[in-house]
């Protein structure tokens, strides 16, 4: 068995080493496969390696580790775009978490923080991909309301209640642990052990439309879409007051409250994140709005915080609101305990077959009967 060729660090930047703790000395089975891009010739090599994991603090577990030599036409590609050329198994958005995470090396045990560094063949470099963990979202056949599926992503129209991923406190009967049993573990693995195939998220009491991907390439595409706020994200919602004007538009960047850091607020530009949020009036209810939102930005509680940053906060928001009666008794009577929010409509381009997807979800029960008791 050869052994693989010596090579010089091959990325300019800073590195931390650390060390080779609990990898044996003896030789183990690999497959060696070469990748030719077109236009690019045969540069990049790649090899598989099985060996035990390490004890470092950021490579805990069975990991996978991936070793890729660069050849000559890697020379001047970012880090990331070198690796997912050798490894077209792991999208490039992938591959700049594991980046970012501590989990690249080059041959002298640096560490290789920077996915845009610049590549400086030949080198040597180490991948070390996570196992993943199923204690942590373990599959289970939970009912699930499906709004559009095919073999790349598939669109759920989740209840109000339903948490989307796992996490402190709700380990399990959550929307990814449904998705594993329904796609059979078939889920992008970009967001990670806990969060596989979500590009992204709404609200445990928020209802309506939530896309996931069943790929990498999917969901890299989808999150390009996302980023680029080119997604038609419409949210429909029940506003206490009357907002004046009636339609209008809430520029007001989003972080985290001062006061309390498990809610949002609106900060000073240049502290917090743009947020942008267009509302438009559908229908005066009593001591109450129906509106439409149209999200340009995609933060944490959005539609809630600018709303109640206007005055006019979602009736039975727990958080960002408080009823004044006789709204409150209709509330405590109907038992409605949740901010008044559905994800009514979502549109993107199909990140493979590049169609149109628009969507559509009907308004809960629990918003319908509130909404017809408050109808003027």
């Amino acid at each position: 068995m050869n052994r693989l060729p010596s090579a010089v660090a091959g990325f300019s930047g800073v590195g931390r080493s650390y060390g080779r703790h609990g990898c044996e000395s003896k030789l183990v089975p690999f497959s060696f496969t070469t990748h030719r891009h077109p236009g690019r010739g045969c540069g990049v090599v790649a090899l598989v390696i099985a060996r035990p994991n390490p004890t470092s603090p950021s490579m805990l577990g069975d990991d996978e580790i991936l070793t890729v030599t660069l050849g000559d036409t890697a020379a001047g590609l970012r880090l990331d775009r070198a690796l997912a050329e050798a490894l077209p198994n792991l999208s490039r958005e992938r591959l700049k978490s594991l980046i970012k995470g501590g989990r690249v090396v080059d041959a002298h045990g640096a560490i290789l923080w920077d996915p845009a560094a610049k590549a400086a063949p030949p080198a040597t470099i180490e991948i070390r991909v996570p196992a993943a963990l199923p204690a942590h979202n373990a599959a289970q056949d939970l009912d699930l309301v499906i709004a559009y599926e095919d073999a790349h992503l598939i669109v759920i129209d989740k209840p109000a209640g339903m948490v989307v991923h796992p996490a402190a406190g709700n380990l399990d009967g959550t929307m990814v642990n449904a998705l594993l049993h329904h796609c059979a573990g078939q889920l992008s693995g970009i967001g990670g052990v806990a969060r596989p195939g979500i590009v992204h998220r709404i609200d445990k009491d928020t209802s309506g439309l939530i896309v996931a991907a069943k790929h990498d390439k999917a969901h890299e595409g989808l999150a390009k879409q996302f980023a680029a706020h080119s997604i038609d994200r419409r949210y429909l919602a029940i506003a206490t007051g009357r907002p004046m004007p009636a339609n209008g538009t809430v520029d007001a960047a989003l972080g985290r409250s001062a006061t309390n850091r498990k809610k949002m607020a609106v900060v000073a530009a240049g502290r917090g994140k743009h947020a942008l949020t267009h509302y438009r009036t559908v229908e005066p209810l009593q001591g109450a709005t129906l509106i439409e939102c149209r999200l340009e930005t995609g933060r944490t509680h959005q539609v809630r915080v600018h709303m109640a940053h206007i005055g006019h906060p979602l009736v039975g928001d727990p958080v960002y609101g408080r009823a004044r009666k006789p709204l409150s008794d209709v509330l405590k009577a109907r038992n409605f305990a949740r901010q008044a929010l559905h994800a009514a409509h979502l549109g993107f381009i199909h990140p493979v077959t590049g169609n149109r997807i628009a969507l559509d979800s009907e308004l809960p029960a629990d918003m319908r009967e509130l909404i017809d008791e408050l109808r003027v």
